[in-house]
């Protein structure tokens, strides 16, 4: 399985780019994939998303993300929901991209009062682009970086079964 990792953070090399590797990884041990996760880091392409065609660059990256069996989708929590970064970069996908796709939202926050932010916002746009997203997203708190290992196996321990249950189902289906 294809394990790839969106990152919507407009700063590179981000800590919501460390953690959502991390997550990546933690799910793909879990799920038996032993490969690394790609990474599509929204912040090398930010300044042609605007532009009318997609730059070659950018068209990569949503051929990739369009072909992912896995998809971790992290972004950083600004005024409470995910970057404008991270719309920009989906809205570039037309509706049904993700119909193959089995997504992972992902949100770093500071603070606890926007953890539902991941399941309202977040979840509801990756559905929308067909994928299928298991229960629960991941609201990281910044808090949590010490024990980031720990807070992410807990998490992978509970989506990673999940996961392989919708790869397997659609691979029954035909649609992977």
């Amino acid at each position: 399985m294809a394990f790839l990792v969106l990152v919507g953070n407009p700063r590179p090399q981000s800590r919501t780019l460390q953690i959502a590797r991390e997550a990546a990884a933690a799910v793909a041990e879990r799920a038996g994939d032993t490969g690394a996760a790609d990474v599509v880091d929204l912040s090398l392409l930010a300044s042609g998303l605007l532009d009318p065609a997609p730059a070659p660059e950018v068209a990569s990256a949503l051929e990739q993300v369009a072909a992912a069996d896995v998809l971790v989708v992290a972004s950083p929590t600004y005024k409470a929901t995910y970057t404008g970064l991270l719309k920009v970069f989906l809205d570039r996908l037309p509706g049904g991209a993700l119909a193959s796709t089995v997504a992972l939202p992902l949100l770093v926050m500071g603070d606890p009062k926007h953890s539902l932010a991941v399941e309202v916002h977040l979840r509801p746009l990756l559905v929308e682009l067909g994928a299928t997203v298991p229960t629960p997203g991941l609201a990281f708190l910044e808090s949590q970086v010490p024990d980031a290992a720990g807070v992410l196996g807990a998490w992978a321990d509970l989506v990673a079964p999940q996961v392989s249950a919708a790869l397997a189902q659609r691979k029954a289906a035909g649609v992977a």
